[in-house]
């Protein structure tokens, strides 16, 4: 993290008193907006132009690919560009030393992430984490919350061509509030939460409302196609990042080690499906996901060898039969 704008190393496992692991906030919140008013939090001033903004990404990271898969999603490839570090975050966190996959600071060169946030604000305080969304005409950061970039994304730029479609519909959003904040919590944190424990209290705790999380899960699943019924919402493109990487990483690097998502039938069927959704495979990559959760925590995994498996068939037609529906193979 950076300390006014100085580099500070923090242990990655950062945790309470009881041994709980807690995220930081995200402390950069502004919005684009069609026409530049603020959004819900932060300043305004942020119009969506084609080509004025840059997304910041690791292709590894769960959060920084939620918001890669809304730019997708809605079509802003050629509008939204795109940067992305090296996988392995050593002592400087995360860098762009060149390597398979990694895309150069486009504005500056800038070797660290650190220093595209020092660009944005020398006396900066806060983790230094993925996704960035930056602004090319103001030169800083607009954002660096994830769930608030993929919103940005999905309605913003509708007025300039985006791709139709709206992920967070007024008519769906309390359903969809509410499956974020218990996914979020148990699930996608909750990983993290039972890898980074530094109790067995703790850790007892987060794989226990984990896989009560994933049992539930699995139950929904099997009566519809999606969570909130026939068409995709957020919802599910912010359980999709850590449905992917669960038996890539999470079963076996942070312990969550009950059931693997294959045995979960109507959950893994439906991560497939989620996958074949046109551009999504597209950021994927999963030898960055790999390597940087084994390459990333020494405190972990001393030894830094990245496993040869699991072998995932992505690309395995989906076989789930809803109930009282045939099995939908397309």
């Amino acid at each position: 993290m950076l300390i006014e704008g100085k580099w500070r190393q923090e242990s990655l496992l950062a945790s309470n008193e009881n041994g709980r692991f807690v995220r930081a906030a995200s402390p950069v919140r502004h919005w684009v907006s069609a026409d530049g008013a603020p959004g819900p939090t932060g300043d305004g001033g942020f119009a969506a132009e084609a080509g004025r903004y840059l997304l910041y990404i690791s292709r590894a990271c769960p959060w920084a690919h939620r918001a890669t898969i809304m730019r997708a999603l809605k079509g802003l490839d050629a509008m939204v560009g795109l940067a992305i570090v090296n996988p392995v975050m050593g002592e400087q966190g995360w860098t762009f030393a060149p390597g398979p996959g990694v895309l150069a600071d486009p504005v500056a060169g800038a070797p660290l992430l650190a220093d595209v946030y020092t660009r944005s604000d020398a006396r900066y305080t806060g983790r230094v984490v993925v996704p960035v969304l930056w602004d090319l005409s103001r030169d800083r950061i607009v954002s660096n919350e994830s769930a608030d970039i993929m919103r940005m994304f999905n309605r913003a730029f509708d007025g300039l061509g985006a791709r139709p479609g709206d992920y967070y519909p007024e008519a769906l959003r309390a359903e969809i509030d509410e499956l974020n904040e218990r996914i979020y919590t148990t699930l996608n944190n909750g990983v993290y939460r039972a890898g980074f424990a530094s109790t067995q209290a703790a850790y007892d705790e987060a794989v226990g409302q984990l896989f009560d999380t994933l049992d539930w899960l699995e139950a929904r699943l099997g009566g519809q196609r999606y969570l909130c019924g026939d068409a995709q919402t957020e919802a599910d493109w912010r359980l999709f990042p850590t449905l992917l990487r669960f038996d890539l990483v999470y079963h076996g690097h942070f312990k969550c080690n009950l059931r693997r998502l294959v045995d979960y039938p109507n959950l893994w069927s439906y991560t497939r499906e989620l996958y074949r959704t046109p551009g999504i495979a597209a950021t994927v990559d999963i030898d960055h996901i790999k390597r940087h959760y084994y390459l990333s925590h020494p405190q972990l995994d001393p030894s830094g060898i990245v496993p040869a498996g699991p072998l995932l068939d992505l690309d395995a037609p989906p076989t789930r039969a809803l109930a009282g529906q045939r099995a939908s193979h397309h």
